[in-house]
């Protein structure tokens, strides 16, 4: 079995970093000429595999083997997207990773032998690059560029294809390796609990466990930033002169507002399946939220649906990480979850007014936590254990919890389930 090791990559001085920074933007130039070509071909009567041989000139910067290695990633790009082609779905041919002006995805690909990870109080990382970059950043010909490397792996196998890819939203360089773990030392069979999330766009993630704990991770300030930035892009249209529809500043705050939004959507997956790994959670459940992202009449609800949330996105990497961790995810039926009440089983009655779910018999508690824990109870086969006091995450542009001991955090709060003013 494959699982997948994540960590960052901590260049030590501003030499390094550049030198790193170079690497990257080769390869992504790599890819976007291997892209263009291959969709020049596809649309017009060419062979997309018959491409030509002037990618040699990247060889002096990223090193031949990593040539080889972003042009197999495109190639497999490629056989993926004629396989679903092949099978009737809707597919868009691979795109490309940005131009310069619109900022690139900086990502590269490393051969498995061609790459060195030394764990220990100092772990490092030594990755190859061309000769060029040697010379020019006073590396010896045998040498390897020698990167700080912070976290521990998680699995420990034989290691396959690296990939280096740089966040610019937060200055961060990660490191995702893949390792083929030996079925006998995957997950422990202790791991039987069970966990339902409800999803939103004003509170992320609302989660219940049949160990009887409960997170919520609130996403009001996230979308508050997301909306000025948004404010923003429109005041500098309104200032563009006739004709002209976009510009550089433009663009890059499309960017930013999306890698702020990907950044902190992937960490709290992250978090979160992390949590439930450590609980012993074995399965998560999860509703099918097609008809909620039908266009609503609002157009701030709208934004926040189709544009903040990003739901298919979302999901598709709350799929990859709870692969990765060997649990497994069910999309069920939510239907009523976020209206029943839990005391009396009433959905007719009851009143969801923002972050509150009342009923007439008296029931008062926070919504989204209720709808987690309803979900939760009717599609465990487990035992549901009384809730514990819930725990509220808020963003602080890196983390969502305080490290090493979250909850000591200023930014995990306890929160009360009594309380409809959770999450403010």
């Amino acid at each position: 079995m494959k699982r997948v090791n994540t960590f960052e990559v901590a260049p030590q001085t501003a030499n390094d970093k550049e030198c790193l920074l170079r690497l990257l933007d080769a390869s992504a130039s790599l890819w976007n000429e291997l892209t263009y070509e291959r969709r020049q071909n596809y649309f017009g009567d060419g062979d997309v595999w018959d491409t030509s041989e002037y990618r040699g000139r990247y060889n002096g910067v990223v090193g031949s083997a990593t040539v080889q290695q972003v042009t197999r990633k495109n190639s497999e790009a490629w056989q993926s997207f004629f396989a679903l082609k092949e099978k009737g779905e809707d597919a868009n041919p691979p795109s490309y990773s940005g131009n310069e002006e619109d900022g690139r995805e900086f990502r590269t690909y490393i051969r498995n032998n061609q790459y060195t990870i030394r764990w220990g109080e100092r772990s490092r990382l030594e990755i190859p690059v061309g000769q060029e970059l040697k010379d020019e950043y006073g590396l010896g010909y045998h040498e390897r560029l020698r990167l700080e490397v912070r976290g521990n792996p998680k699995w420990d196998g034989k290691q396959g294809r690296l990939e280096l890819e740089y966040d610019e939203v937060s200055d961060t360089f990660r490191a995702f390796q893949p390792v083929t773990v030996p079925d006998s030392r995957l997950d422990s069979p202790l791991a039987s609990h069970e966990a339902a999330l409800d999803v939103g766009a004003n509170n992320l993630v609302a989660c219940s466990t049949t160990t009887g704990n409960q997170y919520l991770y609130d996403g009001r300030e996230l979308f508050g930033r997301f909306r000025e930035t948004t404010d923003e892009i429109a005041r500098l249209q309104s200032k563009l002169r006739e004709g002209r529809y976009s510009s550089r500043r433009i663009r890059r705050l499309y960017r930013q507002r999306t890698k702020r939004r990907d950044h902190a959507q992937n960490a709290l997956v992250r978090d979160l399946v992390e949590r439930l790994y450590d609980e012993g959670v074995a399965t998560v459940y999860v509703g099918d939220l097609t008809d909620v992202l039908e266009t609503h009449w609002s157009v701030r609800v709208n934004e926040k649906t189709h544009n903040f949330w990003a739901f298919k996105k979302f999901s598709h990497r709350l799929a990859c990480v709870c692969e990765e961790y060997s649990i497994s995810l069910e999309a069920e039926s939510e239907a009523w979850t976020s209206q029943t009440c839990p005391e009396c089983g009433d959905h007719e009655e009851t009143v969801h007014h923002g972050d509150t779910l009342t009923c007439p018999c008296g029931f008062e508690r926070h919504a989204d936590l209720t709808a987690s824990e309803t979900f939760l109870r009717e599609n465990s086969d487990c035992e549901v254990r009384p809730m514990a006091r819930p725990v509220r995450f808020e963003w602080d542009d890196h983390d969502w919890s305080g490290k090493p001991h979250p909850h000591e955090s200023p930014r995990e709060v306890r929160t009360n389930p009594q309380v409809a003013s959770v999450g403010r």
